[in-house]
Order: structure tokens, then sequence, then C-alpha cells
């Protein structure tokens, strides 16, 4: 007679994508849990749990925080990227950056103060690495 059906979360909310089109200038903070799209202009603070893809014409005045980030156009300010840092051709970076995995196309420019914050492997050496003589 009635559904069986609970009060679930919403599971589409981690697939959320925000779009700022191009011709559209956006000033003031943004906070989300799900993905943006960026071909306009963006003038403030952007954080998000999830991924930006900035486009080619797409520019971002401010500071930025999220988990991966595709980039293709320019971004003035502070990014923080906590796993991968994916910059295109017409990339064009300009602040402090810091991001755990970074990945550069020919072309890009990157002209950043830079902290890479990924995962830091000691290196072992064998009991016979040091010689004597």
């Amino acid at each position: 007679m009635f559904s069986d059906k609970k009060n679930k979360p919403n599971t589409n909310q981690m697939n959320e994508r925000n779009i700022i089109g191009a011709n559209t200038t956006f000033k003031g903070d943004i906070i989300s849990d799900g993905d943006f799209r960026i071909d306009g202009i963006v003038e403030g603070t952007i954080k998000t749990s999830a991924r930006i893809i900035l486009g080619k014409n797409g520019k971002i005045i401010g500071d930025v925080s999220c988990s991966n980030a595709d980039i293709e156009g320019i971004i003035n300010g502070t990014l923080n990227v906590t796993e991968l840092l994916s910059l295109k051709q017409t990339a064009n970076i300009q602040g402090d950056v810091s991001m755990g995995k970074l990945s550069v196309e020919p072309g890009a420019v990157f002209n950043v103060n830079c902290s890479m914050k990924g995962s830091v492997k000691e290196l072992k050496h064998g009991k016979n690495s040091e010689k004597t003589a």
C-alpha cells in the first residue's frame, strides 16, 4: 500500500555540475560540493571539494580551493588543489599555487610561487651503500 522507500540522501549531489557560462561575470564567494565549469569571469573565492574546469575563455581573479582542476583559461590569485592540477597549453596562472600533483602541457604559462603537497617517499639506503676506503 505504502512505499517502503525511506528518505535516502541524494547521491546525485556528488555528481552536481555548476556552470558559469561565457559572457557571464560573477563577483562574490562560491562554496559548493559539486563540480564547476567556468567559461565566464569569476572575481572572488571558489571553494569546492570537487573539480574545477576552467575553459579556454574563462578567467578567475581570486582564491580557488578544490580537489582537482583542469585549467585552460586564466587564474590570477591563490590556487589550492589537493590532488591533480592539470594545465592545458592555453592556461595562464599567476600567483601562489599548492597542489598534490601537477601536469603541464607545452605552451602553458605558470608564473607562480609553487609548493607540492603530495605524499613524501622516504629513500632507503642499503647497509652497503656507503663504502669506506
